[in-house]
């Protein structure tokens, strides 16, 4: 087999939509956690100088500086003030166009709009939120922007029970699940490397940190004490394990046990730092992109058309994504 053609299988290896049912529903359910959290607190985060605790203005400033093309929310209350909605008015329905996005989402009811809409209005949020947001934001803009281009909708969701959609091509799904996995991959060899370069996480000191600075020390002083000694142990293990992601989750024989390890690791980060939606956001895209096909579907993904079982196992393909 020819290298253009080991790449075009990998690439465009087959599979069915069950991790894009997930990926949706996933979404749609992070996002709509996260803004029923702010329901109290969305005009004071991102109101301007007089009704905001900080000031939107500022952190959109600095936007402007890096680019004027950069979505944020300070144009839709601008284009609320046109047709004579105040700041505290457009706020709240920015909020509420976002819930109906993620309800939508959750529903598999127009899709595609959804995700588009809620894409615009979550990258808006984030980066006028300046300061305040972190890496969940960051995430579940990344999620959004994958389920955004994706060959929606999915057979799991409204719109096809609705539509009597026909089914989208194996390959076109195979193409997409595969950008987010590389993509994915990335992010975590990147992360581990960057922990990999710093003492800390070799000593266990960035682990101690992590779990007595407020407003992240959710266990007592004293338990963490009595975890001293393996820190360290733990540390290099975030370390090896976020770097070695990349290339572990690959191999069928290593997926399984990388793929649990990571969720693993995202459920302890919730559980003991209060990150609950960022330890939800990275199941949702670890499940959706690296969850097998027989684990997350229920069924093998499709053969290319005209070739069997046996000649697919004969060329070395996996069935697994």
């Amino acid at each position: 087999m020819t290298w253009k053609r080991r790449v075009t299988d990998f690439v465009f290896r087959p599979d069915s939509d069950r991790w894009l049912s997930l990926l949706r529903f996933g979404l749609g359910a992070v996002l709509f956690i996260f803004l029923w959290s702010l329901r109290g607190d969305w005009n004071d985060l991102f109101g301007g100088s007089r009704s905001g605790l900080i000031g939107r203005p500022l952190f959109e400033a600095l936007l402007s500086i890096q680019s004027p093309l950069i979505p944020r929310l300070g144009w839709l209350v601008a284009l609320g003030a046109q047709i004579g909605l105040s700041e505290k008015l457009s706020l709240p329905l920015v909020w509420g166009a976002l819930l109906a996005a993620a309800l939508f989402l959750i529903l598999g009811l127009y899709s595609r709009p959804a995700a588009i809409v809620a894409f615009f209005l979550q990258l808006a949020a984030a980066k006028s939120g300046g300061l305040l947001s972190y890496g969940a934001d960051n995430l579940i803009t990344i999620g959004l922007f994958y389920l955004m281009i994706a060959p929606l909708p999915d057979r799991w969701s409204l719109d096809w029970a609705l539509r009597r959609r026909r089914e989208v091509d194996p390959e076109r799904l195979g193409f997409h699940r595969r950008i987010l996995q590389i993509h994915l991959c990335f992010i975590y060899f990147f992360g581990g490397l960057t922990k990999c370069l710093g003492a800390g996480w070799w000593d266990g000191t960035n682990l101690w940190r992590a779990l007595t600075i407020p407003p992240f020390d959710l266990l007592p002083i004293g338990v963490v004490a009595s975890w001293a000694s393996i820190l360290p142990a733990l540390g290099i293990g975030v370390c090896l394990l976020e770097t070695s992601y990349a290339f572990l989750i690959w191999p069928s024989w290593s997926r399984r046990t990388i793929l649990v390890a990571v969720c693993l690791m995202h459920v302890g980060i919730g559980l003991t730092m209060g990150m609950y939606l960022f330890a939800l956001i990275m199941l949702v895209l670890n499940l959706a992109a690296f969850a097998p096909a027989e684990v997350a579907s229920g069924e093998k993904p499709p053969l290319p058309e005209g070739q069997t079982a046996d000649a697919t196992l004969l060329a070395g393909q996996s069935l697994l994504p």
